[in-house]
């Protein structure tokens, strides 16, 4: 590992992820900010039920948050987490291709309303990634499907082919910066499946045989993105700290449950924040 080890690595950058952040910050912990996605709260015309911010748009809201976390030195950093690992006393993210350690870990991704297809879960690690820049080279000279259903998939795709991969890009449209050199298929993927590795993928009810799958949605299902990672009712299950069932891993926001409002998110931030500061300092 190149990077100095992180006190705390905060897995999202909107209201609970900003909180989180600066409340780490403010009793000295190191801490990083790992994706800047705007989530729900952006879509929103306006808030009036946020306490002393009243008649915002979304978008408002959240530069007044971002403008406040960049004024002490704090900035969300635009990429994805494609993974996390606890490995005893510490965490291990794998972020746009580079793996940071960080000895806490606060997940503040929002909601991930994407269920896992048919076979995802069982062949991740064995033909089904979510990140082409990591686990690419795998794949040389190999076919490939690239699922497309975040903003830097096309570039993901295009990285693929260039290694001498042979990709087929899945999505509703033809992104506009997908290489020629790249297929497009339209429709979503169905189902994953093979023997002890991916053999094949459906798309639009035809079976497409390929040695590698890669699936790249802007948010991850929490316990995909940290294995062992307890749910409860489709959301992480936390208690009063904002601690999950993993020693080290707390959540907050969205990610948690309802209410989905930004004063909730923003007090959940602060309690998680509060709780890695702790639980460093005990350890």
């Amino acid at each position: 590992m190149s990077e100095k080890m992180l006190d705390c690595a905060v897995v999202g950058g909107g209201p609970a992820g900003l909180s989180a952040a600066i409340n780490l910050h403010q009793r000295g912990k190191g801490v990083r900010v790992l994706g800047a996605g705007a989530g729900l709260l952006a879509k929103a015309e306006r808030v009036d039920n946020y306490l002393g911010l009243p008649g915002l748009s979304g978008e408002e809201t959240l530069a007044a948050f971002a403008d406040h976390a960049k004024a002490m030195g704090i900035e969300a950093e635009p990429g994805r987490v494609a993974n996390v690992l606890a490995m005893g006393d510490r965490f291990l993210l794998n972020f746009d291709g580079n793996i940071l350690e960080a000895r806490t870990v606060i997940l503040a991704g929002g909601v991930a309303k994407a269920k896992p297809v048919e076979g995802e879960s069982e062949f991740l690690g064995r033909g089904v990634s979510y990140c082409a820049t990591c686990d690419g080279m795998l794949y040389r000279g190999r076919e490939v499907v690239v699922w497309g259903l975040s903003p830097e998939a096309a570039g993901e795709a295009n990285f693929l082919s260039s290694i001498g991969c042979k990709v087929r890009f899945v999505s509703g449209r033809r992104p506009a910066e997908l290489s020629d050199a790249v297929e497009h298929l339209a429709g979503a993927v169905q189902a994953v499946g093979g023997g002890d590795t991916v053999e094949w993928v459906q798309v639009a009810g035809r079976r497409l045989p390929v040695q590698g799958v890669f699936i790249l949605r802007s948010a991850i299902a929490p316990d995909t993105l940290l294995p062992g990672l307890a749910i409860e009712d489709g959301f992480v299950k936390v208690d009063r700290r904002m601690a999950t069932n993993i020693e080290g891993a707390f959540a907050a926001g969205d990610v948690t449950g309802a209410p989905l409002q930004v004063a909730k998110a923003v007090g959940e931030g602060l309690i998680a924040g509060l709780s890695a500061a702790e639980y460093l300092d005990k350890h």
